[in-house]
């Protein structure tokens, strides 16, 4: 569960960051680099450009005789009829009046005409055609971008005052309609645009024909020119692009209905979810190279999305499947790693509290194989070996029952153990440490039962009375008792040691754990026994209590279910 919640925070941070400029810029930047890697291909597009280029202003008078340029070409492309004429042209101011006159005949000339208007350089209106040109004209179109500083999508609609333009291409699209909005979508001539802000979805080029060229098609004119810089803007595909053929590529995007839309907030959060979810379950489950795989095909999705015109922001999936992905990668590392060094230690203890008995055990059977020992002594010193060898193999038991018993694979065993008798059983054995540190064992017994397993809890009580030696100074007291309680017997160890600081006495019984004043004594230790002792008590149903105080001396006390059966004397 917690590496869930760990792997839940590195996805909010992902979510948070994926909505900062950098991301941005970075969604900005794979798109571009998706648009020239797919890029659209019309093999029949019904939009044209007549483009005003270099050579033909160079032969017609250049800039100064624009607008009898401008008339020419419209009388010629009249002439070839075709579907709809977009003039990327804006005529708001007064020129000559014979050519005004000619170009306004010429625009009376084309059923289908859209001229160009512009924002004022201050936003407060806009820069409408002549009246002569807009009564030529069938309806007036906005070209007004806002590259950043790539064109990557078109504001159909634009408001200066209280005047509101739609775009140019949408214009051309059926000149004279009425727009409809419906739920933040855009219905035009029966068509549903389902933004007002769409994206250009960009082919390489549009064909660039003459007047004569033009039957039946949208034909957009306008500066082609390179003089004209302020008329070219950067496109996704890498190029710079003139403002006429941006329109034109409008005008197809709306046409062909191939709007590439983003996808929505919500969708985004759960497909974020999947991911950072998928990356997880992998790593946690199969490992880091699989993990590694789902991620490279979470990174597929945008490209996915892109193919279905749908627009999913790579920074989103990128932060959905690396943080987290990253934060469970650290978190099965760690965890393994502390799992190695829980084993690394409990098989330390092991092998410490081994070497007492195995100690035992070598001194014996080199006495018994070096000297010649009467009779009585070999039998005695292999009693010892017996014994040594019964205790150190009930110690291994032990510890591989504590470890089953903590796994959930073990039962029990449930039987009166009579308090009088565990505590004479413990105390004895650990007589001897007490002699050599002249400490007085004290034992207090109450005629008593509790319910449980007899050598787990010899375990238990043996481990406390060990701890309350070794951690007491010499010429001290270390008191056993066992008191009746309210349906329980609580066995206490008390000692007049080193004690404990209040901090640590609730990370008393994590495994591995040793207070600062044992660390500071040098006194060796592991820091398992206790988890142990705590383990074995809760399992029996009961508690572990520690009273204690810094250089005052400590009391544990197991509480334990009493024996409602009794035991047999």
């Amino acid at each position: 569960m917690r590496i869930w919640l760990a792997a839940g925070a590195a996805l909010t941070v992902g979510a948070l960051l994926s909505w900062t400029p950098v991301a941005r810029d970075f969604d900005n930047a794979a798109y571009d680099w998706m648009c020239r890697l797919f890029p659209i291909e019309r093999p029949a597009p019904q939009t044209v450009v007549v483009g005003v280029d270099e050579t033909l202003l160079r032969d017609t008078g250049g800039m100064r005789a624009l607008r009898s340029t401008l008339a020419g070409l419209l009388e010629r492309i009249a002439a070839a009829q075709p579907a709809v004429v977009a003039l990327d042209f804006t005529l708001a101011d007064a020129g000559d009046a014979a050519e005004d006159a000619r170009l306004a005949a010429a625009m009376r000339r084309i059923p289908n005409l859209v001229l160009a208007t512009d924002l004022a350089q201050d936003a407060s209106g806009w820069q409408d055609p002549q009246p002569a040109f807009a009564q030529a004209a069938k309806s007036l179109g906005h070209v007004h971008a806002d590259p950043d500083p790539v064109c990557r999508w078109i504001q159909l609609d634009k408001a200066a005052g209280t005047a509101r333009r739609w775009a140019l291409a949408m214009e051309a699209l059926a000149p004279g309609e009425r727009a409809e909005e419906s739920g933040g979508a855009i219905v035009w001539a029966g068509q549903r645009i389902p933004a007002h802000r769409v994206r250009i979805a960009y082919s390489r080029s549009l064909p660039r024909v003459r007047p004569e060229d033009v039957r039946g098609k949208a034909v957009f004119v306008g500066a082609t020119a390179l003089t004209a810089a302020r008329d070219r803007l950067m496109t996704p595909l890498g190029e710079m692009m003139p403002g006429v053929e941006i329109h034109a590529q409008l005008y197809e995007t709306l046409r062909e209905s191939r709007f590439r839309t983003d996808v929505p907030a919500w969708a985004m959060a759960a497909l974020m979810l999947a991911v950072a979810a998928a990356v997880v379950f992998a790593v946690q489950r199969w490992g880091y190279v699989v993990g590694a795989g789902v991620v490279a095909v979470a990174h597929s999705i945008p490209f996915l999305a892109f193919r279905a015109d749908l627009v999913a922001p790579i920074s989103g999936i990128a932060a959905a499947a690396w943080l987290p992905g990253l934060t469970a990668a650290a978190w099965v590392y760690f965890s393994a790693r502390r799992s190695l060094d829980r084993y690394q230690r409990a098989i330390h203890w092991v092998t410490h509290e081994m070497r007492t008995p195995l100690t035992a055990i070598q001194g014996s059977s080199e006495l018994i194989t070096r000297y010649a020992l009467p009779d009585a002594k070999r039998r005695e010193i292999a009693g010892t070996i017996n014994s040594e060898s019964k205790r150190l193999s009930q110690m291994v038991q032990t510890f591989l029952d504590v470890e089953r018993l903590s796994g959930g694979q073990l039962e029990l065993k449930r039987e009166p153990v009579s308090a009088v008798t565990l505590i004479e059983s413990c105390v004895a054995r650990a007589a001897p440490v007490a002699e050599r540190k002249r400490q007085k064992l004290i034992v207090e017994p109450v005629e008593a039962a509790a319910d449980g397993d007899r050598e787990l809890l010899e375990f238990a009580l043996y481990n406390l009375i060990a701890n309350a030696i070794k951690y007491s100074g010499e010429d001290t007291e270390v008191r056993v008792s066992a008191k009746r309680r309210d349906g329980s017997i609580a066995v206490a160890v008390e000692d007049h040691g080193m004690g404990i600081a209040p901090r640590d006495i609730k990370k008393l019984g994590t495994k591995f754990f040793r207070t600062r004043s044992a660390e500071r004594s040098g006194i060796a230790g592991t820091g398992i026994g206790l988890s142990i002792v705590r383990e074995i008590v809760r399992h029996h149903g009961g508690k572990l209590e520690v009273r204690s105080a810094e250089g005052a001396g400590s009391c544990f006390t197991m509480v334990l279910p009493a024996s409602e059966i009794g035991v047999e004397n």
